[in-house]
Protein backbone atom coordinates (compact mmCIF):
# COMPACT_ATOMS: atom_id res chain seq x y z
CA UNK A 1 0.00 0.00 0.00
CA UNK A 2 1.13 3.37 -0.65
CA UNK A 3 1.71 5.59 2.01
CA UNK A 4 -0.10 8.93 2.78
CA UNK A 5 2.71 10.01 4.61
CA UNK A 6 6.84 8.93 4.54
CA UNK A 7 9.27 10.82 6.34
CA UNK A 8 12.92 8.95 6.32
CA UNK A 9 15.83 10.27 8.41
CA UNK A 10 14.47 12.80 9.60
CA UNK A 11 17.24 15.08 11.23
CA UNK A 12 16.48 18.55 12.67
CA UNK A 13 19.22 20.73 15.06
CA UNK A 14 18.79 23.90 16.58
CA UNK A 15 21.44 25.43 18.66
CA UNK A 16 22.76 23.15 21.21
CA UNK A 17 19.78 20.34 20.70
CA UNK A 18 19.39 17.42 18.48
CA UNK A 19 15.59 17.99 17.79
CA UNK A 20 14.96 15.03 14.97
CA UNK A 21 17.95 12.23 15.02
CA UNK A 22 17.31 10.37 11.88
CA UNK A 23 13.70 9.60 12.43
CA UNK A 24 11.36 7.45 10.07
CA UNK A 25 7.34 7.42 10.49
CA UNK A 26 5.12 5.87 7.74
CA UNK A 27 1.38 6.70 7.44
CA UNK A 28 -1.46 4.95 5.61
CA UNK A 29 -4.22 6.48 4.11
CA UNK A 30 -7.40 6.45 6.26
CA UNK A 31 -5.80 5.71 9.71
CA UNK A 32 -5.71 7.20 13.14
CA UNK A 33 -1.59 6.85 13.29
CA UNK A 34 -0.40 8.56 17.24
CA UNK A 35 2.90 10.21 17.37
CA UNK A 36 3.68 9.09 21.04
CA UNK A 37 6.27 10.45 23.40
CA UNK A 38 7.09 12.61 26.26
CA UNK A 39 7.25 16.30 25.79
CA UNK A 40 10.73 17.02 24.03
CA UNK A 41 10.49 13.92 22.31
CA UNK A 42 10.72 15.65 19.29
CA UNK A 43 6.98 15.28 17.77
CA UNK A 44 6.19 18.91 17.49
CA UNK A 45 9.23 19.02 15.34
CA UNK A 46 8.60 16.41 13.19
CA UNK A 47 4.93 17.99 12.94
CA UNK A 48 6.55 21.39 11.88
CA UNK A 49 8.76 19.70 9.13
CA UNK A 50 5.77 17.90 7.86
CA UNK A 51 3.61 21.30 7.41
CA UNK A 52 6.14 23.49 6.06
CA UNK A 53 7.12 25.33 9.31
CA UNK A 54 10.35 23.54 9.49
CA UNK A 55 13.05 22.91 7.06
CA UNK A 56 14.30 19.27 7.45
CA UNK A 57 18.18 19.64 7.60
CA UNK A 58 18.36 16.05 6.26
CA UNK A 59 15.98 13.19 5.19
CA UNK A 60 13.03 12.88 2.99
CA UNK A 61 9.77 13.77 3.08
CA UNK A 62 6.94 12.07 0.36
CA UNK A 63 3.22 12.62 0.32
CA UNK A 64 1.30 9.99 -1.76
CA UNK A 65 4.07 8.72 -3.09
CA UNK A 66 5.54 12.04 -4.45
CA UNK A 67 9.06 13.70 -2.92
CA UNK A 68 7.82 17.07 -1.15
CA UNK A 69 9.89 20.21 -0.42
CA UNK A 70 8.06 22.52 1.72
CA UNK A 71 8.92 26.15 1.82
CA UNK A 72 6.03 27.05 3.83
CA UNK A 73 2.67 26.08 5.50
CA UNK A 74 0.91 27.27 2.63
CA UNK A 75 2.84 24.51 0.25
CA UNK A 76 1.87 22.16 3.01
CA UNK A 77 -1.88 23.11 3.05
CA UNK A 78 -1.86 22.93 -1.29
CA UNK A 79 -0.28 19.10 -0.87
CA UNK A 80 -3.94 18.54 1.34
CA UNK A 81 -1.55 18.59 4.69
CA UNK A 82 -3.61 21.01 7.79
CA UNK A 83 -2.86 21.08 11.54
CA UNK A 84 -4.87 21.59 14.40
CA UNK A 85 -1.96 23.77 17.10
CA UNK A 86 -2.25 22.96 20.57
CA UNK A 87 -2.60 27.18 20.50
CA UNK A 88 -5.14 27.97 18.45
CA UNK A 89 -5.09 30.63 15.83
CA UNK A 90 -8.13 32.31 15.49
CA UNK A 91 -9.11 35.97 15.83
CA UNK A 92 -11.28 36.27 18.93
CA UNK A 93 -13.64 39.27 17.60
CA UNK A 94 -14.68 37.63 13.80
CA UNK A 95 -17.16 34.93 13.37
CA UNK A 96 -16.66 31.18 12.81
CA UNK A 97 -17.71 31.77 9.24
CA UNK A 98 -14.45 34.83 8.98
CA UNK A 99 -12.02 32.23 10.89
CA UNK A 100 -12.26 30.21 8.31
CA UNK A 101 -11.69 31.66 5.02
CA UNK A 102 -9.34 34.45 6.78
CA UNK A 103 -5.78 33.92 4.99
CA UNK A 104 -7.10 31.69 1.71
CA UNK A 105 -5.48 32.62 -1.63
CA UNK A 106 -8.30 33.44 -3.36
CA UNK A 107 -10.79 34.53 -0.98
CA UNK A 108 -13.09 37.66 -2.81
CA UNK A 109 -12.73 40.95 -0.73
CA UNK A 110 -16.27 40.75 0.43
CA UNK A 111 -17.07 37.70 1.90
CA UNK A 112 -20.55 35.84 0.71
CA UNK A 113 -20.89 35.14 4.68
CA UNK A 114 -24.10 32.94 3.90
CA UNK A 115 -22.20 30.63 1.05
CA UNK A 116 -19.50 30.27 3.86
CA UNK A 117 -22.24 29.44 6.66
CA UNK A 118 -23.96 26.93 4.43
CA UNK A 119 -20.55 25.40 3.97
CA UNK A 120 -19.39 24.95 7.58
CA UNK A 121 -22.22 23.79 8.76
CA UNK A 122 -22.61 20.88 5.90
CA UNK A 123 -18.78 20.06 7.23
CA UNK A 124 -20.01 20.54 11.25
CA UNK A 125 -22.94 18.35 10.50
CA UNK A 126 -20.81 15.93 8.33
CA UNK A 127 -18.37 15.27 11.02
CA UNK A 128 -20.36 15.97 14.36
CA UNK A 129 -18.77 19.65 14.99
CA UNK A 130 -21.72 21.52 16.24
CA UNK A 131 -20.37 25.06 15.97
CA UNK A 132 -22.52 28.33 14.91
CA UNK A 133 -20.85 29.54 11.54
CA UNK A 134 -22.27 33.00 13.15
CA UNK A 135 -20.68 33.18 17.03
CA UNK A 136 -17.65 35.44 17.47
CA UNK A 137 -14.77 33.32 18.69
CA UNK A 138 -14.70 34.89 22.25
CA UNK A 139 -18.09 33.52 22.62
CA UNK A 140 -17.03 30.03 21.87
CA UNK A 141 -15.68 27.32 24.77
CA UNK A 142 -12.54 25.89 23.99
CA UNK A 143 -13.54 22.68 22.56
CA UNK A 144 -15.85 24.80 20.36
CA UNK A 145 -12.79 26.93 19.45
CA UNK A 146 -11.13 23.80 18.61
CA UNK A 147 -13.71 22.39 16.11
CA UNK A 148 -13.34 25.77 14.25
CA UNK A 149 -9.74 25.13 13.76
CA UNK A 150 -10.79 21.16 12.72
CA UNK A 151 -13.32 23.18 10.60
CA UNK A 152 -10.85 25.39 9.13
CA UNK A 153 -8.77 22.22 7.81
CA UNK A 154 -11.48 20.52 6.40
CA UNK A 155 -12.96 24.05 4.61
CA UNK A 156 -9.48 23.78 2.88
CA UNK A 157 -9.32 20.20 1.53
CA UNK A 158 -7.01 19.08 3.80
CA UNK A 159 -6.68 14.99 3.49
CA UNK A 160 -4.21 14.56 5.76
CA UNK A 161 -4.83 16.08 9.23
CA UNK A 162 -2.38 16.99 11.95
CA UNK A 163 -3.79 17.12 15.73
CA UNK A 164 -0.71 18.51 18.18
CA UNK A 165 -1.90 17.58 21.89
CA UNK A 166 -5.32 17.96 20.89
CA UNK A 167 -7.12 16.63 24.04
CA UNK A 168 -4.82 18.65 26.09
CA UNK A 169 -7.58 21.84 26.58
CA UNK A 170 -10.83 19.51 26.31
CA UNK A 171 -13.05 17.76 29.22
CA UNK A 172 -13.48 13.64 29.00
CA UNK A 173 -16.67 14.18 27.10
CA UNK A 174 -15.11 16.57 24.59
CA UNK A 175 -12.14 14.53 23.99
CA UNK A 176 -14.97 11.04 23.56
CA UNK A 177 -16.70 13.54 21.13
CA UNK A 178 -13.36 14.37 19.10
CA UNK A 179 -12.25 10.78 19.09
CA UNK A 180 -16.22 10.14 17.41
CA UNK A 181 -14.93 12.68 14.94
CA UNK A 182 -11.49 11.41 13.97
CA UNK A 183 -13.33 7.82 13.47
CA UNK A 184 -15.84 9.48 10.62
CA UNK A 185 -12.99 11.20 8.86
CA UNK A 186 -10.60 7.74 8.19
CA UNK A 187 -14.00 6.45 7.42
CA UNK A 188 -14.27 8.69 4.30
CA UNK A 189 -10.46 7.88 3.41
CA UNK A 190 -8.74 10.83 5.22
CA UNK A 191 -5.41 10.21 7.47
CA UNK A 192 -5.19 11.83 10.68
CA UNK A 193 -1.61 12.00 12.59
CA UNK A 194 -2.54 12.22 16.84
CA UNK A 195 0.31 13.93 18.75
CA UNK A 196 0.51 13.00 22.06
CA UNK A 197 1.58 11.77 25.50
CA UNK A 198 -1.03 10.00 26.69
CA UNK A 199 -1.16 6.20 26.73
CA UNK A 200 -4.63 5.19 26.92
CA UNK A 201 -6.20 8.04 25.10
CA UNK A 202 -3.51 6.37 22.04
CA UNK A 203 -5.05 2.67 22.59
CA UNK A 204 -8.42 3.97 22.81
CA UNK A 205 -8.22 5.82 18.91
CA UNK A 206 -5.23 5.06 17.32
CA UNK A 207 -4.61 2.25 14.52
CA UNK A 208 -0.91 2.26 14.69
CA UNK A 209 1.52 4.10 16.97
CA UNK A 210 4.94 5.85 16.46
CA UNK A 211 6.56 6.26 19.46
CA UNK A 212 9.91 9.25 19.51
CA UNK A 213 12.03 9.02 22.44
CA UNK A 214 14.81 11.83 22.95
CA UNK A 215 14.51 12.86 19.09
CA UNK A 216 14.51 8.98 17.93
CA UNK A 217 12.14 6.25 16.60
Amino acid sequence: MQSAVRMTGIVKRFPGVVANDGVDLDVRPGEVHALLGENGAGKSTLSNILTGLYRPDEGKVEVNGQVVNFASPKDALHAGIGMVHQHFRLVETFTVAENVVLGEDDAPFLMNQQAVATRVKEISDRYGLAVDPSARIWQLSVGEQQRVEIIKTLYRGARILILDEPTAVLTPNEADVLFATLRAMVAEGRTVIFISHKLDEVMKVSDRVTVLRGGRT
